[in-house]
């Protein structure tokens, strides 16, 4: 969706000798020829360049036709799997997808985005192999593609370089985003983050390389064929409800965390920024509709406030950390909560009550803690723990759970 450049570049040089002296003349023009073309190789680029500004053409949607052809079929596929459900009474097959559906969640709200994504705990190799066969069983892209674009939408919120910028509206933040070529601020600054980290993980590079083998695997063949052997199910019913109804209902859930998310819902941590907190997507999402508190502290491992309310992902993060599998967990302390909802906050946290009669319902907040309150401006925008401007306040004051060294 890059812009043509246009520009040119015009240098005119004249050069008038007037001299009654024949002899003198050729050496005069010659030396006036060897000013001129060096004058013009020194000019010309910068002249080049200052004509590609100016010229340039301002951004213009670019539609991806064979995109919205894969959507149409995809839809297609998923309502004729709805249609299946009831016309062969499928139900069965219906209630055994959520287990597909479940499973890939986990692959994305667990793994790409609370571990690869922001780093927020960190997880042996057992999990990590686990979560990257649940990530593409939920098919949206690579680990290593979703991360680079969660990271600038994190960095550049609601800029041209967010990927799935909400001020240009909710249907392009659910999903119009992928209906058109990117902005070129995305391909921009998506070139400034650190995805060091990834390319040092085998298990994310190992996917990047075979994603177009494993995805399809996992995403459409094994959940089609786990109940056509074991139920007995027809495989028309097994392909479109088990796997095209499922992946159609397991987008349009994570979609709803960059458009609902950003626009209906409550601000307790930040009113300053279009991330809201929602019960409702959390509930969808296992857990990732507390998106106001996400967007302020995008490296806790709970991704909310509460931990395990509407969150089934923290659920699972606490069992994988009993059974050893994750660990270092950083969260966030009551202290460093108090003190941002008092600076940006909307007034709707619980906590918002009469503070003069330290009447503070919030868990763990005391008197002693507003006296330490700060209102410094708003901090740069991070993408998660190991974002180099991570302030080192916020390194001191977070809570690390069952930490161990590498």
């Amino acid at each position: 969706m890059a812009p043509n450049i246009i520009g040119s570049t015009f240098i005119l040089a004249e050069t008038a000798i007037t001299n009654t002296d024949s002899n003198n003349n050729k050496a005069i023009n010659a030396a006036a020829s060897a000013t001129t073309k060096t004058t013009n190789a020194i000019v010309k680029p910068t002249n080049s360049t200052n004509q590609d500004a100016e010229h340039k053409k301002p951004y213009q949607v670019e539609i991806v036709w064979h995109n919205i052809l894969l959507f149409i079929i995809l839809h297609s596929s998923a309502l004729y799997g709805l249609y299946l459900v009831f016309a062969e009474n499928a139900y069965v097959e219906f209630a055994l997808s959520y287990i597909c559906l479940f499973l890939g969640g986990m692959g994305i709200t667990a793994g790409v985005h609370r571990l690869w994504s922001h780093r927020a705990y960190k997880a042996k190799l057992p999990l990590r192999i686990f979560l990257m066969l649940c990530q593409s069983l939920a098919f949206q892209n690579c680990i290593y593609e979703w991360t680079r674009d969660h990271r600038v939408h994190h960095k550049f919120t609601d800029t041209d370089a967010d990927p799935h910028n909400s001020r240009r509206g909710f249907f392009f933040a659910h999903m119009g985003w992928l209906l058109c070529k990117k902005h070129p601020d995305v391909k921009e600054k998506g070139k400034q983050i650190d995805m060091s980290d990834l390319k040092a993980d085998p298990v994310v590079m190992f996917q990047k390389k075979y994603y177009f083998i494993i995805m399809p695997v996992c995403c459409f063949v094994l959940p089609a064929l786990f109940p056509y052997y074991y139920l007995g199910s027809s495989l028309k019913v097994c392909f479109f409800v088990g796997s095209m109804l499922r992946y159609c209902i397991s987008l349009h859930g994570t979609w709803l965390v960059n458009s609902a998310a950003h626009f209906y819902g409550m601000k307790p941590y930040d009113k300053n920024i279009s991330s809201v907190n929602n019960k409702v997507v959390s509930s969808i999402t296992f857990g990732e509709g507390w998106h106001n508190y996400h967007h302020v502290f995008p490296w806790d491992y709970k991704a909310a406030e509460l931990g395990n309310y509407y969150n089934m992902t923290t659920a699972f993060l606490n069992i994988m950390a009993r059974i050893g599998q994750a660990y270092d967990l950083k969260t966030v302390s009551d202290e460093m909560i108090l003190k941002r909802i008092q600076r940006t906050g909307d007034g709707t946290h619980p906590s918002c009550t009469d503070m003069n009669n330290n009447q503070l319902s919030g868990k763990g907040i005391t008197a002693e803690m507003l006296a330490k309150l700060d209102h410094e401006n708003e901090e740069t925008m991070i993408w998660g723990w190991e974002d180099k401007d991570v302030s080192e306040e916020d390194r001191k004051c977070a809570k690390i759970i069952d930490k161990k060294d590498d």
